[in-house]
Order: structure tokens, then C-alpha cells, then sequence
């Protein structure tokens, strides 16, 4: 059994409100009031698979907004390592290097994380993406050695603003994650509720 699996959250679990605080030092309210919050758990600053992903977001950014939907994405990095992605990423970034907010939502660790051959597509173009934007110096070199591994696997929840868990995703590999598409699909579904 990977790491958490028994500590995973159920749809209709009343998440306790928590006050985070983005990298930039902005408060970030666990839900997000009068909003639905998309709490999304990535690996570490400057990992090429989550770039990838994380970039859909933020060219549909407005449309995420426009669904009253408010993004936050955890990383198990430390703030600093995190602030030399902050400024092209338009939603609230937080850092959990001790993987707090992981433990507390369930989400894992494993192997698999990298060695599914269905991440394995996503691997090779998150890399070669990275790659380009180093030699154009948009982005710093990521860890070789990332602080708290490469094995995280990605986790989604779609928390209603009085708490309510109205959806959750657990990943199987390292690009197994919702996209924007099945987030809007999800939002209005969960703004159905209220």
C-alpha cells in the first residue's frame, strides 16, 4: 500500500477551515468564501510535469475565474525555491515542505509516480518544454535532487465554500490530474449545490 492511502478524504467531508499563506505572502482562506476552491497538490518547484500541467491553467486562468472558481496549488517545496516560478502563475501558490496539507488530504507518494508508462508522454514533454525555457532563460534549471523527492503523485479537490469536499482525485501517476476541462465540468456541478 503507497504512503496515506488509508487517510484519503471522501466526496461530502467537511474540510476545516484553514488560512494559508501564498509564497508572496498573501493570505489564501481554505475555502475560498463565496467561491468554489480548486486545491491541487503538485511535486516540487520547477518539476517539468507539473509545469506542463500548471501552464493549461494558467492560459484558461479567466475562464477558471470567470466559473467562480479560486485556484490553489500546493507544492512540497520551500517558499523561496517556489517564488522564482510565482510571478507567470496567476493563482494562490503554497508551500508545504514538511507535507503537512499532504498527510492532512491523503495524497501519496509513489515509484509509480514515474515508472506508469501512461505519465511517460507527459514526462518527455515536460521535460522538453523545460528545456527550451532554460535556454531562453525564462526559468531557473530545476533540482536535481528536489527536496522532499520526485515521487509525489498529483491529487485534485473541489472544496464548496462552506467546506463540503464535492470532488476529489486521487492520482495514479505523475500526470494524472484533472484538467481544466473536467474542472469547469466539475464547477458547475458543484455550484449546483448551493
Amino acid at each position: 500500500m503507497d504512503n496515506h492511502q488509508s487517510h484519503r478524504i471522501a466526496i461530502g467531508t467537511r474540510i476545516v477551515p484553514l488560512e494559508l499563506t501564498t509564497v508572496s505572502g498573501v493570505p489564501a482562506p481554505l475555502p475560498c468564501p463565496g467561491r468554489l476552491t480548486h486545491l491541487q497538490f503538485r511535486r516540487f518547484a520547477g518539476c517539468p510535469v507539473c509545469d506542463l500541467h500548471l501552464a493549461s491553467f494558467r492560459r484558461r486562468h479567466a475562464e477558471i475565474m470567470d466559473a467562480e472558481i479560486a485556484e490553489v496549488v500546493v507544492f512540497h517545496s520551500p517558499a523561496a525555491a517556489l517564488q522564482a516560478y510565482s510571478d507567470e502563475l496567476p493563482f494562490a501558490l503554497i508551500a508545504d515542505p514538511e507535507k503537512r496539507l499532504y498527510r492532512r488530504f491523503g495524497v501519496e507518494q509513489s515509484p509509480r509516480a514515474l515508472l506508469d508508462p501512461r505519465a511517460w508522454p507527459f514526462i518527455l514533454g515536460g521535460v522538453v518544454r523545460s528545456l527550451v525555457r532554460i535556454v531562453r532563460g525564462r526559468q531557473p534549471m530545476p533540482p536535481i535532487s528536489p527536496e522532499g523527492g520526485s515521487l509525489g503523485l498529483p491529487a485534485d479537490f473541489l472544496i464548496a465554500p462552506d467546506g463540503t469536499l464535492v470532488a476529489c482525485h486521487y492520482g495514479a501517476h505523475a500526470y494524472d490530474q484533472w484538467s481544466v476541462d473536467t474542472l469547469l465540468a466539475l464547477g458547475r456541478i458543484g455550484s449546483c449545490r448551493d
